[in-house]
């Protein structure tokens, strides 16, 4: 049986492709799902994701029975409208458009008005009686696939344009009427002939033929490519192609043209939301070369399509139970549906819809939990403008996308992300923004755009990647060549700068103060929700009083690591390690240790204060001890005269410990079995801690945590060490205390051995950072040379240190736990890398029995969130 590649939706008609995303895209499923529930839409068909990548698959031609099939669902489209493709009296028109199986907006390409040449420009002057909208239409119809299929530059039909504009001394494209663009086409013709070196084609089938290849291949376009890498989109996917009869919202003051959402994408509040034009094309209120109307004012312009456009969206939000972007034509008085799916939000809109959506009995807890990614969250907790802070505007543009940014100005995406690389951050300032710059707007602190609505390309983009954005900004010239930015008679250069409130669209020249954000209300909500299902646990890492009481304001159950190395640096206790690291013998070592047992037990009263009830995993001293000391001559020279030693002698020692590969070198368990003084001081400084609060009626839970074990004589060892302190502690206060000794599992032989491993400890940690490290043979410090090449390859999915290896790593992370828990049962199991903040790492430690996760404080809400939908995802 022939593979079917193309699938009709019209005239009430479908071919079982609703609800397929896999197969014919979002979109497609959504235009065919749109017909079956009665809404007017322009009949067309859909060419398969499968046949995109048959085209790859077939050096880039079409998969045999194609042609045949596209063939055949032209007629039938012409049937539906009731014209003919390539007629000279009623033509029918075609738009060719992307569809992959989750959106990509503007990352692909499109082509509209397809199937005008010079004989069917004169059917569509007679049919519609405009000779002006019949060649408007030709005109863009050459430009756009002159520029999206034929590869000639945007600039040059611009420029033909201006000639032809200055010629007749006018200003704006409005202004010519039919013969100046007649004179218009003749000269687009000229220039795709010179540039793409072959006439523009007049076969219709030609165009179409060439307009499906280049939405083929647009799916691989560096944009496309970098878009996919940012939201995990797979390669293999391929888009879908929807061919449509176009429906024209330029045909005089009866049409036009809009894009709407069924709720506020920015807030979240449910009202109607969205722009139009009247006599326009839909490209003209995306790209920003016109100021749309706000939706609400089509009331006054056309009530009865109004009101129909209003019983479609709240028909479409019911039926999908999610707040969906749409968008439209009117067609002289006739409306039409163009499109429908999930509408893209920040995630305070997110947030918002969700828990409104439950309270209106619209969803369920489970489906608003689910509704909303964990990673979106970051949004909430990135900074806002301190509302104590009096601050003047100097311009006010559109405010498209919620936050706040501080940041230099720079022009160019490119050279954005070259600054962002170098340390800086930047707030990229633009006319307005195109697919191209993806790589800029992601690295940038925030955007704005001197034109554009609220549903311009920077505005949904920039909403997508949570970044805060101020759009249309009028009073802002941009002259890019010169790279000066004037507002109001102020005139800023590249480097200067800005602070944008994405909130209210205000623009500030310099730096502003920021606030780290509250959170309350409806996210505290969806957060209770989320705490409902999830069965992980969530701790935080965290080294000072001050990031444990962020942590616990965001829900944390305790720490899952503290570090307390980074205690060493403070103040005047470097002083004390330095001396330590130095001493030539025990005796030595022991003197400057008793400096630091105070520094450190008052580091851990604090700690256990701010986490008061919770569990508190201590990790004692992890780095090598060179880390500690200094390297360049005149800091040497300082620390030996503070230490009455020679230079010579002071340098020597410093080069005695530096090691070839100290990663792998003395440093974790290693330490406190050549140097058990130093576990000793630190297991007595936490002891000390937990004594003192206990006596004062607080419940402290220390867990003592050993780094980098890789034999069980080496846990103990430390354990020995750590229960002979604590034993002396208590004699000492008359005090008891409950504490537990532990290992980070972060050696592959650790992970081996576990049930041996286990006989001693009372909990695990894996510490994934060094476990993915040993595991690949991987330096995390040199891997960024050459990870991003092997996931650019496909090599590697995923680079491993940000989200788990769950084939690798994951192995030996589930070999721990079983093989730790058959020898005790109740073993308490975390994990404290970088993943334990990562949505599918998390995933994957549900699935693999851990107890809990533990990640840094602002990403404590996230892995809440993602817990709980693994619980849900994987039936709890």
């Amino acid at each position: 049986m022939a593979t079917k590649w193309v699938y009709f939706f019209g005239n009430g008609k479908t071919e079982g492709q609703v609800g397929n995303k896999v197969l014919v895209g979002g979109k497609g499923a959504n235009l065919a799902e749109m017909v079956d529930m009665g809404i007017p839409v322009p009949a067309g068909f859909t060419i398969t994701t499968e046949a995109c990548t048959e085209y790859y698959r077939n050096d880039k031609n079409w998969a045999d029975g194609l042609e045949e099939q596209v063939r055949k669902n032209v007629k039938k489209i012409e049937e539906a409208m009731g014209k003919a493709f390539g007629d000279s009296e009623n033509p029918l028109l075609l738009s060719v458009r992307s569809g992959a199986r989750v959106s990509m907006p503007g990352m692909m390409d499109t082509v509209l008005n397809l199937g005008l040449n010079d004989t069917t420009v004169e059917g569509l002057i007679k049919k519609s009686g405009e000779e002006r909208f019949g060649w408007d239409s030709y005109r863009r119809f050459i430009q756009m696939y002159g520029d999206v299929v034929m590869g000639v530059e945007h600039a040059k039909f611009e420029k033909a344009l201006d000639e032809v504009k200055e010629a007749k001394g006018v200003e704006l494209d409005t202004e010519l009427d039919a013969a100046d663009l007649k004179e218009l086409v003749a000269k687009y013709k000229a220039v795709v002939q010179e540039d793409a070196g072959k006439l523009f084609p007049e076969d219709p089938m030609e165009q179409l033929q060439g307009a499906v290849n280049a939405v083929f291949e647009s799916w691989d376009t560096p944009r496309a490519v970098r878009y996919r890498k940012m939201n995990d989109i797979p390669g293999d996917w391929g888009t879908a192609v929807n061919v449509q009869a176009m429906v024209f919202g330029n045909m005089g003051q009866t049409s036009g043209t809009g894009v709407a959402f069924t709720r506020d994408p920015s807030t979240g509040e449910n009202v109607f939301y969205g722009e139009y034009l009247m006599n326009a094309q839909g490209e003209d209120v995306v790209a920003g070369i016109r100021t749309p109307k706000p939706i609400k004012a089509l009331e006054d312009d056309n009530a009865e399509v109004y009101k129909q456009l209003v019983e479609i969206y709240q028909h479409l939000e019911s039926h999908y139970k999610d707040m969906q972007d749409l968008e439209f034509t009117i067609e002289d008085g006739t409306l039409y549906m163009l499109q429908t799916r999930n509408g893209k939000r920040t995630a305070a809109a997110a947030v918002r819809m969700a828990v409104d959506m439950v309270e209106e009995g619209l969803i369920d807890k489970k489906t608003a939990v689910n509704r909303v990614e964990p990673a979106q969250l970051d949004q909430l907790l990135h900074p806002m403008i301190d509302p104590n802070t009096e601050y003047e505007a100097i311009a006010k543009g559109l405010p498209a996308s919620p936050g706040a940014a501080v940041g230099q100005i720079v022009f160019d995406a490119e050279v954005a992300e070259e600054w962002v690389n170098n340390g800086k951050k930047v707030v990229l300032v633009r006319n307005e923004t195109s697919p191209e710059d993806i790589g800029g707007m992601d690295v940038a602190e925030g955007v704005l755009t001197a034109r554009g609505g609220m549903t311009s390309h920077a505005a949904v983009v920039a909403r997508g990647m949570g970044k805060c954005c101020v759009a249309g900004c009028g009073d802002a010239k941009i002259n890019e060549a010169a790279k000066t930015l004037t507002m109001n008679g102020t005139t800023l250069k590249e480097g200067d700068w800005l602070t944008l409130n994405g909130t209210t669209g205000d623009v500030v020249v310099g730096k502003v103060d920021l606030i780290e954000p509250q959170l309350t209300g409806n996210f505290g909500t969806l957060m209770e929700w989320a705490d409902e299902f999830r069965q992980l646990g969530i701790r935080t890492n965290a080294d000072t009083p001050h990031d444990s009481a962020t942590a616990r304001e965001f829900g944390a159950e305790g720490i899952g690591l503290c570090r307390t190395e980074h205690m060493f640096f403070e103040g005047d206790r470097i002083k004390a390690v330095r001396q330590m690291i130095l001493a030539s013998n025990q005796e030595g070592r022991e003197k400057a240790l008793a400096k630091l047992l105070p520094y450190q037990k008052g580091d851990f009263l604090g700690i256990f204060k701010a986490m008061k009830d919770l569990p508190v995993t201590i990790r004692l001293l992890d780095p090598p001890l060179h880390e500690f000391l200094p390297h360049e001559d005149d800091d040497i020279k300082e620390l030996a005269d503070d230490m009455g030693v020679s230079f010579d002698e002071l340098k020597a020692t410093v080069e005695s410990l530096s090691e070839m590969n100290p990663m792998l070198g003395h440093r974790g368990c290693r330490l406190g079995v050549t140097f058990p003084e130093i576990y000793a001081m630190q297991a007595r400084a936490i002891f000390e801690a937990a004594a003192e609060l206990t006596i004062d009626g607080d419940t402290v839970i220390p867990e003592v945590m050993i780094p980098l074990v890789g034999t069980p004589k080496e846990l103990q060892l430390m354990k020995d060490v750590c229960d002979n302190e604590a034993k002396a502690v208590m004699d000492e206060k008359g005090v008891n205390f409950d504490y537990r000794v532990g290992t980070m599992i972060e050696i592959p032989r650790a992970c081996l051995l576990a049930d041996q491993i286990a006989e001693d400890a009372e909990f695990f940690s894996f510490g994934t950072n060094d476990l993915t490290q040993m595991t690949f043979g991987y330096s995390r410090d040199d891997a960024g040379r050459f990870l991003p090449s092997y996931t650019e390859l496909g090599i590697l999915e995923k680079d491993p240190f940000q989200s788990l290896d769950q084939a690798g790593v994951g192995q030996l992370v589930e070999m721990g736990v079983e093989r730790g828990r058959a020898v005790r049962s109740d073993l308490k199991i975390g994990i404290c890398g970088e993943h334990g903040g990562d949505p599918d790492s998390i995933d994957f430690c549900h699935r693999a029995g851990l107890d809990y996760v533990s990640c840094s404080p602002f990403r404590v809400p996230i892995a809440r969130l993602a817990a709980a939908q693994a619980a849900i995802r994987n039936g709890q």
